[in-house]
């Protein structure tokens, strides 16, 4: 079955960066274009970045343009983002799902804190 597990999370003060991992598996990750959605608490899910199946072509929510980059490996089944300039809003749960939308979490996600 369809597996995520994305790691890298953590507490980081304004203005810091982190890098997400989502390693993937039970399907073909080389063939489906991948999102990174969040979380925040009392909140619904946003679409926060998202990368077509060969990675030229990304695309980013307004809220996080400039500051986040997408990426991936496919040798690796495994989809990146690179979190630079962190803001306190920017504070939740995030996690990978398949395709350019927004859904729940199959798994844990992993949270990010920005405080300071």
């Amino acid at each position: 079955q369809v597996q995520f597990v994305e790691s890298g999370g953590g507490l980081v003060q304004p203005g810091g960066s982190l890098r997400l991992s989502c390693a993937a598996s039970g399907f073909t990750f080389s063939s489906y274009s991948m999102s990174w959605n969040r979380q925040a608490p009392g909140k619904g899910p946003e679409w926060v970045s998202g990368i077509e199946t060969g990675g030229g072509r990304t695309r980013y929510a307004d809220s996080v343009k400039g500051r986040f980059t997408i990426s991936r490996d496919n040798a690796k089944n495994t989809l990146y983002l690179q979190m630079n300039s962190l803001k306190p809003e920017d504070t939740a749960v995030y996690y990978c799902v398949i395709g350019m939308i927004v859904a729940p979490p199959e798994g844990q996600g992993t949270q990010v804190t920005v405080s300071s």
